[in-house]
């Protein structure tokens, strides 16, 4: 009986070693590395020397492989642990997902030791205090699907090189005080990516070559951009929300054609004239606000028109008919 319960012991020793040895070695340790340099956070506090880190909280491991693929770093309740991005997240080969969301007291740059990781599909560093360039060397991260850059605190001009990333689907770099001109080379992106620039200070015009892309989402709102946005729209494209509201846009909208895709369109506060086109009649809209602009003529009667109110029509210069007063 002493023996089969010895025996048990030592087997169930021996199944605990191979889970523990479940996590990679070289990874646990970049692990608790960058628990040290984040002057180890509470939030991190199931990241314990003695357990397997592929059971830790914010950690995903490969299934077959174990190595570390998911880094996701976040507090729902900020604390207030007060710290930079270690640069030892780029000994992390295999990471596919890193995220630093809603830390307030994570500021300094973008490390650049995340240009090692080449295996990365998502990289969002959002609601933090990031501060410095958005960095050329992210365009080295080829494999990048989504990239979220929002909220922080960043400055100076978007690289033109982002546009090298040629699986990105999603682009925000939203809320951040970016200056300078959309990129010109952004038309020459092949996945047609969702494109979130709002609540900045972009200036120029809204380069022709966006009219290449084929994306679902666009938002250059809150900007200092002027001239014409026409490209944006087309028969053929697959566009679903145009927000282009608060900016110093001029172009004649009567002649512009739209998909039948598009169900939100916002470009109040500019400097948008000519008619409403009468095909609007035929779009199933959402959201449509074209007040504070320099319209004319009747509003066209039909589809959603006359769904909205006023608000979302007046301080044009001419424009009339429902849900406005009648024209005379």
């Amino acid at each position: 009986m002493a023996t089969t319960v010895l025996r048990l012991s030592l087997l169930l020793i021996l199944l605990s070693t191979a889970v523990s040895d479940l996590c990679n070695p070289q990874d646990k340790k970049v692990l608790l590395q960058i628990k040290k340099d984040l002057n180890n956070p509470y939030l991190l506090a199931s990241w314990d020397p003695n357990t397997d880190c592929c059971d830790w909280y914010t950690i995903e491991c490969d299934l077959k492989t174990h190595r570390i693929i998911s880094l996701t770093i976040f507090d729902s309740a900020p604390s207030n642990f007060s710290a930079q991005i270690p640069p030892s997240v780029g000994q992390l080969p295999y990471l596919e997902t890193l995220e630093f969301h809603k830390l307030p007291k994570l500021t300094g740059p973008l490390q650049p030791a995340i240009a090692k990781l080449t295996n990365l599909k998502s990289l969002r560093i959002s609601n933090t205090n990031l501060s410095g360039s958005v960095p050329s060397f992210l365009a080295q991260l080829t494999n990048l699907s989504f990239l979220d850059l929002s909220f922080n605190n960043l400055t100076g001009s978007i690289p033109a090189s982002l546009s090298q990333l040629q699986n990105l689907i999603s682009l925000r770099l939203d809320r951040n005080h970016l200056t300078g001109p959309i990129p010109s080379s952004f038309g020459s992106f092949k996945s047609n990516p969702d494109i979130i620039l709002s609540h900045n200070n972009l200036t120029g015009t809204i380069p022709p070559s966006i009219g290449n892309l084929n994306f679902t989402h666009i938002d250059l709102s809150r900007n200092k951009l002027e001239g014409d946005a026409s490209s944006i729209f087309g028969p053929n494209k697959t566009v679903q929300i145009v927000d282009l509201s608060r900016n110093q846009l001029s172009f004649d909208l009567s002649n512009v054609e739209f998909s039948t895709s598009l169900t939100s369109l916002d470009i109040n506060h500019n400097k948008v004239y000519g008619n409403l086109p009468q095909g609007l009649t035929a779009l199933n809209f959402q959201f449509l606000n074209v007040s504070y602009n320099r319209l004319c003529g009747q509003i066209p009667v039909g589809g959603t028109l006359q769904s909205f109110d006023i608000y979302e029509y007046f301080h044009n210069k001419c424009l009339c008919g429902s849900p406005l007063p009648k024209c005379t």
